[in-house]
């Protein structure tokens, strides 16, 4: 609690004799829903920037604003993100996107101008779009981790490669869009471990239409050849490893918005080899074939627990569902009984 300088943060509950104590104003900030620092804002970012990060996380999950000094200095400050360990921007970053409030943190993030810091590549992505600061419209990424948000809960979270995994398959998509039958086709590939002929036969039984508002897909056409609909689906594969290395690279990262005279210039990579790793085995499944020894998840109920340790089934069988739940947003009660 000492370290922790934010306002509603400063309660103490006294379980015993079921008291809370508030000695800086916490409650009458929650009533107002509002999330401010207790110290200035400007002096407590400059002692630790994390506090930005942190402060972002709780409005996000609580649908609380920040203060309107707490919100100047979070701008102002925000390029001191830039000299934060790299592992403790990853844990933050975790604690936004992996508990259910991914889509608000990202509109948080967006609306300070801190994506631009954080995640160059997604920021470009927002400005192409047109995204103003405070929209309140939906685009293919945002309504990506809205579908990730059904399904997670402060205390049933995923782990970090699953969210990793939606940015780089959506990067892929914004690089190349892709026919909605070939995306149906590559999520029931990871679902089931790599079984192209079974995941393309099972795509080619979807008869409820796509959510034609994403530019990410491409118009439909004609897939005669099974052949050709698995070779699409593996060059979709390779795109996302591409997607993935390019997300990884200073480099490409720092060029990102370079197209954007008046947006800020960021290399902020701070995601690990060993997580890298992580997220290409999710989908290796689709260019090697399907692995030995790996059992398909069976079901629709999700294991918490190995989605939290990043086992390889949990977590496919979530990035299909969520992918789903973004394409065709009606329940598809045929064809989630075929990929279950």
């Amino acid at each position: 609690m000492i370290n922790n300088l934010l306002n509603l943060c400063r309660l103490m509950f006294d379980p015993f004799a079921k008291i809370v104590y508030d000695y800086m104003g916490g409650m009458e900030d929650i009533k107002k829903t509002k999330v401010r620092s207790v110290i200035p804002a400007g002096t407590s970012f400059v002692e630790d920037c994390a506090r930005i990060l942190r402060g972002v996380r709780i409005a996000a999950r609580l649908g609380f604003r920040l203060s309107r000094e707490t919100s100047h200095f979070v701008k102002e400050l925000s390029y001191s993100l830039l000299r934060l360990d790299k592992g403790r921007i990853l844990m933050e970053m975790n604690y936004m996107l992996a508990y259910g409030s991914a889509e608000a943190s990202l509109r948080l993030l967006w609306k300070f101008g801190l994506l631009e810091i954080l995640l160059p590549i997604q920021a470009s992505y927002f400005i192409s779009q047109g995204f103003r600061r405070r929209d309140k419209r939906f685009n293919m990424l945002l309504s990506l981790f809205s579908s990730l948000d059904k399904l997670l809960a402060p205390d049933r979270p995923c782990h970090c490669c699953l969210w990793v995994a939606i940015l780089a398959f959506h990067k892929a998509l914004v690089d190349k869009p892709r026919d909605p039958l070939v995306v149906a086709a590559f999520s029931i590939a990871i679902h089931s471990g790599g079984s192209l002929s079974s995941a393309v036969d099972v795509a080619r039984r979807i008869s409820q239409p796509h959510d034609t508002s994403f530019c990410e897909l491409s118009q439909p056409v004609d897939q005669n050849s099974d052949i050709g609909l698995m070779d699409e689906v593996i060059d979709l594969a390779i795109s996302v490893e591409d997607a993935l290395n390019k997300m990884t690279d200073e480099d490409f990262v720092s060029q990102a918005l370079d197209k954007y005279s008046q947006a800020p210039r960021s290399d902020m990579v701070f995601i690990s080899w060993g997580l890298t790793m992580k997220v290409c085995s999710i989908f290796d499944c689709v260019r090697k074939g399907k692995d030995r020894g790996l059992v398909s998840k069976r079901g629709r109920e999700i294991d918490y627990e190995g989605l939290a340790m990043g086992r390889l089934s949990e977590v496919r069988h979530l990035f299909a569902r969520l992918v789903f739940d973004t394409v065709y947003p009606t329940k598809l009660n045929g064809l989630n009984n075929s990929v279950s």
